[in-house]
């Protein structure tokens, strides 16, 4: 059996899926998080020896509880799962939209981290890594930037993201005694199905993957608290 052993969220497909395997190939156990069984099931199929299902929605407090049971040891957290359901401007976005996207991409990272805090507090070297979105920068959004311009939209989903920074943060600072590394990752826009924008990008999830995959295996003088960017450079909050 493999001693290293990690679980990434919404593992199922896109960036989650390209973490999961380079994960498994640098030698992890990986659980590879699924809300849909059948969906999972080819995912660990896909990526092969090392990856192992686990049905977890992350939006479900029962489930997580089951999913956290059954691990009794987590080297490493990758909180990917998360959704993006309009590209609508704060305007246009009911408060519905923000309590949906919120339950995934806010609400279901504190359920998943504190449910599987006790087994990442097993390991030797914890870490954690948020999957972000540099959309969530407030000073990229602020300043001129031609990525994210005043009509980008997408209220719900950057400001959960904006949220997520901040709970990478408190999170570091909390477990850092405890020599858990916390930081977040901004993937940069990628061909996946997270929203039409990102559907029709040609940017390749692999590519993503390789700097979540950094992020998991820092060494312990590595920064905790930070929000780095996929090629590894700092993205200001």
């Amino acid at each position: 059996m493999n001693e290293r052993t990690a679980l990434v969220t919404g593992a199922n497909k896109g960036i989650g899926k390209d973490i999961a395997r380079l994960l498994a190939a640098e030698g992890f156990t990986v659980y590879v998080g699924s809300r849909d069984p059948g969906r999972g099931q080819r995912a660990v199929e896909e990526i092969g020896a090392g990856a192992r299902l686990l049905v977890l929605d992350v939006t479900d407090p029962d489930g997580i509880a089951q999913a956290a049971a059954q691990v009794d040891r987590l080297d490493v957290l990758v909180n990917n799962a998360g959704i993006s359901p309009s590209l609508a401007q704060p305007t246009d976005t009911g408060v519905e939209e923000y309590r949906r996207t919120y339950e995934t991409n806010v609400f279901g990272v504190v359920a998943v981290t504190n449910a599987f805090l006790p087994a990442l507090r097993r390991a030797p070297h914890p870490r954690i890594v948020n999957i972000s979105s540099g959309t969530a920068s407030l000073t990229w959004s602020t300043t001129p930037n031609p990525q994210f311009t005043p009509t980008s939209g997408a209220a719900a989903y950057r400001s959960s993201k904006a949220a997520l920074n901040a709970l990478t943060v408190l999170y570091a600072q909390a477990l850092a005694d405890d020599g858990f590394k916390v930081n977040a990752l901004a993937p940069g826009l990628r061909a996946t199905d997270l929203n039409p924008r990102a559907a029709a990008a040609g940017g390749d999830p692999a590519e993503a993957a390789q700097g979540a995959l950094r992020l998991a295996l820092l060494p312990d003088d590595s920064p905790t608290g930070g929000f780095f960017s996929w090629d590894g450079t700092p993205v200001p909050w």
